[in-house]
């Protein structure tokens, strides 16, 4: 199977060669590739690796209900996971699906303290306002917190175009080469840009989601790549399900259904009427920040001029949302792989 290489890689390295260092959370939407890439890079570093998935056991979370200290913690572990060791300065234990389990949240300042292990921590969802462990939103959230100044905050997104190259097969030279054209603003040689625009137009078929890449490069399956892109789509459609007012969940999913119907028009901000004929901003504005806080879409803002920090010229009136992903904004907007085939009229 064909090895992914990820540019998250480095910022792991360079976590675990700092002293004193926090838990480490690292944060990016399903299917990202956050658990291959934290469970390869801790087998790689580590002698002793302790992964625990709080959706597929989710016994475990007693392990950490009311403790307070590591070595309870441990202990409950032990009970449920025989056979398991815990060897100090040499153990890294992953906590995946971390949002599943506010109480593990907790207790990385307890492992922050303590100092004798080190703790990845995966998630989606995680800074989702109301999202809460088997839907007991408010007794959460009473009952646990997050560890502010305990934990080192990782975001993850799917691959971008010069990942989607290594995955096939491009050089890093080849890459180099590319690069320096740019920065000379020089003609890309007609050797070079023709397979480099093709998998350009590749990638804006398939994206960046890992399980799609790995399907066309390793089989060249197009429908694959479409059914996964479906799955994917329709795993964050269940999550608008997780918002803690009901209502909201039918504005979610307009406001998602809406997206490439915004980007095709001439429009030069987000229209609210294009999701819902008499919609008005205040009534769809939490909706819309619960996916970007879900980091499913990209908010941004108009600049008003030319300055910089450009943020400070910010037109916070007007602005337009982008999809987390190109792939997943194609198979949404319903469009065939095979437009992409067919020279520039549609591309």
């Amino acid at each position: 199977m064909l090895m992914l290489k990820r540019k998250i890689e480095e910022q792991f390295i360079k976590w675990k060669n700092t002293a004193n260092r926090k838990p480490l959370i690292v944060r990016g939407v399903r299917q990202c590739g956050k658990t291959f890439s934290v469970t390869a890079f801790a087998e790689n570093n580590y002698e002793n690796v302790i992964y625990i998935n709080f959706v597929k056991q989710e016994s475990l979370k007693l392990a950490f209900k009311n403790a307070k200290d590591v070595d309870t913690i441990l202990m409950n572990i032990s009970a449920a996971m025989r056979g398991v060791k815990f060897v100090p300065g040499k153990t890294c234990i992953i906590l995946d699906e971390i949002q599943d389990c506010k109480d593990a949240r907790t207790a990385l300042k307890f492992f922050k303290m303590d100092g004798r292990y080190d703790i990845i921590g995966t998630g989606s969802l995680l800074g989702v306002k109301g999202y809460g462990d088997e839907g007991k939103k408010k007794e959460d959230e009473k009952t646990a917190s997050v560890p502010v100044g305990y934990e080192k905050i990782i975001d993850m997104y799917p691959l971008d175009f010069e990942e989607f190259l290594w995955a096939n097969g491009i050089s890093d030279m080849i890459i180099s080469e590319m690069k320096k054209h740019l920065r000379e603003e020089s003609p890309v040689p007609e050797g070079l840009h023709v397979p480099m625009n093709d998998l350009f137009r590749k990638y804006a078929v398939v994206g960046g989601m890992p399980e799609a890449v790995l399907m066309l490069a390793e089989a060249g399956d197009v429908n694959g790549v479409q059914s996964v892109l479906q799955d994917i789509i329709s795993a964050y459609e269940r999550d608008f399900a997780k918002h803690p007012d009901t209502k909201e969940f039918p504005k979610i999913s307009m406001i998602w259904h809406s997206i490439p119907s915004q980007l095709a028009r001439e429009n030069k901000k987000f229209l609210y009427k294009v999701v819902k004929e008499g919609a008005r901003a205040r009534e769809y504005k939490d909706a819309l920040q619960w996916l970007v806080d879900a980091r499913l879409i990209y908010k941004i803002y108009r600049s008003s001029a030319a300055g910089l920090p450009m943020s400070a010229y910010d037109d916070l009136s007007a602005f337009k949302i982008y999809l987390v992903d190109v792939g997943l904004l194609r198979r949404l907007a319903q469009l065939a792989p095979t437009a992409f085939g067919e020279g520039n009229r549609l591309f």
